[in-house]
């Protein structure tokens, strides 16, 4: 792609951004149901303008209170995902500082959690529990960090006690965990290899900036969002975790 095309799509999302971004921050004030919607829009934007093409399998999440469990690749993982369903995401407190993402995450009305903190865990899980109660779609990254795409890590259960928080709501008869698993399979119109992953996942100490130039630069990406079956959670946070991880692996290595 050239510069001038590369100028010009960043032109159009920045336009797009200048309407959306105020929309948002008054809808959120004032309390207005496009909240949850003008993420979806944006999102959809920013994926069509640089080439990311989305391919959903599955059924998202309903009615009844749903934490979404899933695996985490890459930062493009919050696009893709917010472009399919309108939902909220559990993120680390420094994200909230950081220029431009951290304004992003507010819109997007994320749940900052200071790992620091020992408490930080049991408030997360209560403030969690009243936006599920509430219908809320919120998705947890349970691996807790980004993997380099070629194997799923260990999902934690500290944060799926916000279910068990959401079940002691009088109103509350069923939560649900959902599994989520993303797949980046093919750039540039073949495959994703081994040797692709460092373009896409973005893991370790990895700088962010080549990640993003590469974006820009809009080498076509498909990627595929499979929704899992929900599974009933129980009151038992590492059982419940536990059959969330099996499903995502399997979803994963169906692709």
């Amino acid at each position: 792609m050239t510069r001038i095309a590369v100028a010009l799509k960043l032109l159009v999302l920045a336009l797009c951004s200048l309407v959306l971004v105020p929309l948002q921050m008054l809808g959120i004030r004032f309390g207005w149901g496009l909240i949850h919607h003008l993420p979806v829009l944006f999102h959809r934007i920013l994926l069509r303008l640089f080439g990311v093409r989305v391919i959903e399998k599955g059924t998202p999440p309903g009615d009844a209170p749903t934490l979404v469990v899933a695996n985490h690749v890459s930062w493009l993982d919050i696009p893709v995902i917010g472009s399919v369903h309108p939902l909220s995401f559990i993120a680390k407190s420094e994200i909230e500082n950081w220029p431009v993402v951290g304004l992003f995450a507010r819109l997007q009305r994320s749940v900052f959690i200071d790992r620091q903190r020992r408490k930080a865990t049991a408030e997360v899980n209560d403030a969690l529990a009243h936006r599920l109660v509430k219908g809320e779609v919120i998705v947890l990254f349970a691996e807790g960090t980004t993997g380099d795409g070629n194997r799923l890590l260990p999902f934690r259960s500290s944060l799926v006690g916000a279910a068990q928080a959401a079940l002691m709501h009088d109103s509350v008869e069923k939560v649900f965990l959902q599994p989520l698993s993303i797949a980046y399979v093919r750039r540039d119109g073949l495959p994703v290899t081994r040797r692709d992953r460092p373009f896409i996942a973005w893991y370790g100490d990895m700088d962010l900036a080549p990640h993003l130039k590469l974006f820009v630069q809009g080498h076509p990406i498909d990627v595929v969002v499979t929704w899992g079956e929900p599974i009933p959670f129980n009151g038992n946070r590492k059982e419940a975790t536990a059959a969330a991880e099996s499903a995502v692996r399997k979803a994963l290595k169906a692709v």
